[in-house]
């Protein structure tokens, strides 16, 4: 069963049920006050008759009679009876004994009486009069009762059966109308596939259940793209960068096998497979590197992070610990700002950046900047080294990608790669601007947890 379905369904069950307790209470209270006021009437009777009967004295047996049946209105079956101290019927005219002996005595006993007799409602009164002690009883069938209560028994099935037909299909319209966004999320679940990894579902503004699955669907399309990202990218890195000395390994063997040669020939063939063999190894480890970076950052661990402690870290260690010329700016505001992230992570893209100004400055001053621009942190890294060609601006960051070589450098073209990654998991953007009037200055921006401009 769907879940609009159940939902309509408990709902209806829920609202039936109160409609139900409604109902029967109504029923029962309005019988009981039918019943009452009956009693009420079969009391009023008995006291009537007593005045005609015991308090009239003047008036003969038959003139009474008279007055009662023309007077009085009869109801449904009615007996009326009045018994003497010895318990016999007298002054009506009827002296069947028609209420038992016990029943009287328990008239005079408790001296007025009110039971029911199957459809028969009884009443007793005792009345005491100049002429003696009597007990006066009457009994009558409520039909009037049982008609208004038979008729509203038929309204209520009625009105129970409108009512239910009303709320199932209300109940089914606000149950579609509620899940509705549901019914959207699935839909737009239904276009995901391997070819569409970026498509994320819609959220809403509201804070409702539906809106949190579709933002921790999002999270995990998040993380499992970067997970397909980093597979494709992974596959795609190897291909390439072993296709090289892979042929080169290949090309050197053959042609060293095509003709008998000289053993020095045979050693220098071997030092060149050697030497390419070496670079594969340089390769694979730094792919594997790259992957453990990747994995780490989809399942990196977000913290609060105080901006001014952050930068205090950093100027001790480059400083003091490595003895190298940092020059750290840091303007009053930001000091108590925040931003999300992992320390370790934002740590290693920090002294990539770091380690290559000072790389390629061999060693000269490095200026680290770090203010606040609206709603984001913004930290500037100047070097004076070699500086970048602007053709080269957008390659800078793509993986294995190297100048170290041209100048006689060590490197393998990861470190700005795992650091323009760090930064974009962390919701940042790092640029890449050259400076005059040599060197670069690279740009990473941080959305920051407190926007709030703090005076100090």
């Amino acid at each position: 069963m769907k879940i609009k379905d159940r939902l309509a369904l408990y709902f209806t069950l829920i609202c039936t049920s109160i409609l139900l307790a409604v109902l029967f209470t109504v029923y029962f209270t309005f019988m009981k006050f039918l019943q009452a006021d009956f009693f009420e009437r079969l009391t009023d009777r008995t006291m009537v008759t007593a005045k005609l009967y015991l308090e009239a004295d003047e008036i003969s047996r038959d003139a009474l009679n008279t007055v009662r049946h023309k007077y009085l209105q009869k109801l449904n079956s009615e007996v009326i009876r009045i018994y003497d101290k010895e318990n016999r019927a007298t002054f009506i005219g009827d002296s069947a004994q028609y209420w038992p002996k016990s029943t009287i005595e328990l008239v005079r006993k408790r001296k007025h009486l009110k039971y029911t007799d199957g459809e028969r409602q009884v009443v007793g009164i005792y009345y005491k009069d100049n002429q003696g002690d009597f007990v006066i009883l009457a009994s009558a069938e409520d039909l009037g009762s049982h008609n208004r209560l038979s008729k509203l028994w038929q309204i209520m099935i009625i009105v129970f059966i409108m009512i239910f037909a009303f709320v199932l299909l209300l109940s089914r319209w606000i149950a579609e109308k509620m899940l509705k966004p549901l019914n959207k999320f699935l839909a737009d679940v239904k276009q995901i596939d391997a070819k569409n990894m970026a498509f994320r579902v819609e959220e809403k503004a509201n804070k409702d259940e539906i809106n949190q699955i579709a933002k921790t669907f999002n999270n995990l399309m998040e993380e499992l793209e970067q997970a397909f990202i980093l597979q494709k990218t992974f596959v795609a890195n190897a291909s390439h960068e072993l296709r090289t000395p892979l042929t080169r390994m290949i090309m050197n063997a053959e042609l060293t096998l095509s003709k008998q040669r000289e053993m020095s020939d045979y050693q220098n063939a071997i030092h060149s497979m050697l030497e390419e063999s070496e670079k594969m190894e340089h390769i694979i480890t730094g792919l594997l590197a790259l992957a453990k970076m990747d994995m780490e950052l989809i399942h990196s661990q977000r913290a609060e992070i105080i901006v001014d402690d952050l930068i205090s870290s950093i100027k001790t260690d480059w400083q003091h610990e490595r003895g190298l010329n940092l020059k750290v700016i840091v303007n009053d505001e930001v000091k108590n700002l925040k931003v999300l992230a992992n320390n370790t992570l934002i740590r290693i893209a920090l002294d990539n950046i770091i380690s290559n100004a000072f790389k390629f400055s061999k060693n000269d001053e490095v200026i680290f900047t770090a203010e606040r621009a609206e709603q984001e942190l913004r930290i500037h890294i100047q070097d004076n080294g070699t500086g970048i060609n602007p053709k080269d601006v957008n390659n800078i960051f793509q993986p294995f990608y190297s100048k170290s070589k041209e100048f006689g450098l060590q490197g393998e073209g990861m470190g700005l790669y795992i650091t323009q990654k760090i930064i974009e998991i962390f919701k940042g953007t790092i640029e890449l601007t050259p400076a005059n009037p040599r060197g670069c200055v690279f740009t990473i921006k941080l959305p920051l947890i407190n926007p709030l401009l703090i005076s100090v």
